[in-house]
């Protein structure tokens, strides 16, 4: 396995772990602030909003490059 294949095997593994990171941060920051239903799904939409840019950003350029 060469730095370019090992490189596009951890991009995903490690931003999904991010991203699991942020999304505890964002549910304790929810909890600890007493933000109610509607807060706790304002913040995990800002929070999803930016998953799926990542997402639409990696199908686009699987799929047009």
């Amino acid at each position: 396995m060469d730095v370019a294949e090992f490189e596009a095997l951890m991009l995903p593994v490690l931003v999904g772990g991010l991203v699991l990171f942020m999304a505890f941060i964002v549910y304790d920051l929810a909890k600890k602030s007493n933000a109610g239903k509607w807060g706790t799904f304002v913040l995990f939409g800002a929070l999803g909003l930016g998953v799926l840019g990542f997402l639409i950003k990696t199908v686009l350029v699987e799929f047009v490059l």
